[in-house]
């Protein structure tokens, strides 16, 4: 999802997206901790996605 995109959704929406975001990147954290995951990127891809939507909702207060 682009910045763009974030942008428009509302304080509300962006609450609830960061929730679910929340939620994948402690299971891809789980998950490389019982057996490494193929591409442990990813965890760093969803961490950093999860400052962009705390970023934003900062900006919208």
């Amino acid at each position: 999802m682009k910045n763009s995109e974030l942008r428009a959704l509302s304080v509300d929406e962006l609450n609830k997206k960061l929730v679910i975001e929340k939620e994948n990147l402690e299971k891809l954290i789980f998950s490389h901790a019982a057996t490494p995951i193929e591409n442990p990127m990813k965890i760093k891809v969803a961490r950093k996605f999860v400052a962009r939507i705390k970023t934003e909702i900062n900006n919208k207060k």
